[in-house]
């Protein structure tokens, strides 16, 4: 199964998206991280459907079997995360304190590449441990 990739960013009331192999398309909505995937499933469809219907080319990809990989910017990840992990939890797995987190869930302010990557070594280190249960 191919993958394809989503470029995803946080907006003040939900998320955009683009894809590298659509250029010209984006996607904005608002609601939660799943709200976002059920309008990309249904957006990805119709530019689709329209463009078989118009004759204009589009990535081969979409005619075989393929599922999207979401690329997140640090602020939408953790902003997708928020309330599913607390910030206190986040602060745990990552080191950074809350109060930080907060800024950097709120926009407010930007992570030092050095913070960037403790928190992505931290979600994937998470990642690895749940894989990691068997019952």
């Amino acid at each position: 199964m191919e993958k394809v990739i989503v470029n995803v960013g946080k907006t003040p009331t939900g998320y955009s998206a683009d894809i590298d192999i659509l250029p010209g398309w984006v996607l904005g909505t608002s609601g939660t991280f799943a709200d976002f995937k059920r309008d990309l499933v249904e957006s990805i469809a119709v530019f689709i459907r329209w463009a078989k219907k118009d004759g204009d080319a589009y990535p081969s990809v979409f005619d075989r079997e393929y599922e999207f990989e979401y690329k997140f910017d640090i602020e939408s990840l953790l902003c997708c995360y928020n309330g599913i992990i607390s910030r206190s939890g986040l602060a745990r797995i990552t080191g950074i304190n809350e109060r930080q987190l907060g800024h950097y869930i709120c926009g407010r302010s930007q992570p030092r590449k050095e913070q960037e990557t403790k928190i992505i070594n931290a979600f994937h280190q998470l990642g690895k441990e749940l894989l990691s249960v068997s019952v």
